[in-house]
């Protein structure tokens, strides 16, 4: 009888020293969560407090995750066969010669719609062309319509087009004779930059006609001709700007009109000026 006793109490003595490491253990891991998750609720708290306090450090942290996170993105784009996301700029736009027609006065789009049909060119960048001429020309007092008319003559609005003496962009202009004027642009490659182009030859234009003293003489040192017998450029010029101010009057001009050169007083070139001084655009 006392043996069962003991074992009695030894069982029951046994569970409950059980139950109690076990409440125990529980306890303890119970302790340890706690304060595992208040360090971590603290760590938090100060990685918060260093970010907030430092502008630098958090945009550089965005920066880096915005980076893997886009690195990923194309890795996985590119592994796809999507080679094009790689190479997405979204500030290409910025660099893009171009402007709405329908942001244009009355007049400027009626001329940039009549020489995109005429000379095959987008709508869009012969529009910021078009708006150029008019806001450069009435800085430099010279008509907008004759601007654009050089720049039909000479490239057909090309403006990476070059002649065989070394005439550059829209306006033909001799980079390497006028390369000072290139110098606040950034330098002569610029001369490919439609808008410097179009900019510079309208310095070169305004200097050749003060001094010719004439528009049809200017047009002549312009192409480099001072010297030389009349070739029918400026005839073609004038005729091709006479068609550009019928339109910009509001005219209805077919676009395959041909321009026939007017009969106009030209006047006699000036004398004793040295051919190296004029200003070589051909």
């Amino acid at each position: 009888m006392t043996t069962r006793q003991d074992l009695m109490s030894l069982a029951r003595h046994t569970r409950l020293s059980v139950l109690l490491f076990v409440r125990d253990i529980g306890n303890g891991l119970l302790v340890v969560s706690h304060n595992t998750l208040a360090l971590v609720g603290l760590a938090v708290m100060a990685v918060l407090l260093v970010f907030s306090s430092q502008a630098g450090l958090r945009e550089k942290l965005e920066s880096a995750t915005l980076g893997w996170l886009n690195a990923r993105h194309e890795a996985r784009a590119e592994a796809e066969g999507n080679t094009l996301l790689a190479a997405a700029e979204p500030d290409a736009i910025a660099r893009a010669t171009a402007t709405d027609p329908r942001e244009l006065s009355r007049q400027q789009s009626a001329v940039a719609h009549w020489l995109a049909r005429r000379y095959s060119v987008a709508p869009e960048p012969l529009s910021r062309l078009v708006q150029e001429a008019w806001a450069v020309g009435q800085r430099a007092k010279v008509e907008p319509t004759l601007i654009l008319a050089i720049m039909a003559i000479e490239s057909r609005f090309n403006p990476f087009a070059q002649s065989p003496v070394g005439a550059q962009g829209l306006m033909q202009v001799m980079t390497r004779v006028h390369d000072d004027k290139y110098e606040a642009f950034g330098g002569t490659l610029a001369a490919f930059d439609p808008v410097t182009n179009l900019r510079v030859g309208v310095q070169v234009l305004k200097e050749c006609i003060q001094r010719a003293g004439s528009l049809e003489d200017g047009l002549r040192y312009y192409v480099g001709g001072a010297n030389l017998e009349e070739t029918g450029y400026t005839a073609r010029v004038l005729a091709e700007h006479d068609l550009l101010r019928a339109v910009a009057s509001g005219r209805s001009v077919p676009t395959n009109t041909v321009a026939r050169p007017q009969l106009r007083e030209a006047a006699s070139a000036p004398t004793g000026v040295a051919s190296e001084q004029v200003a070589l655009l051909r």
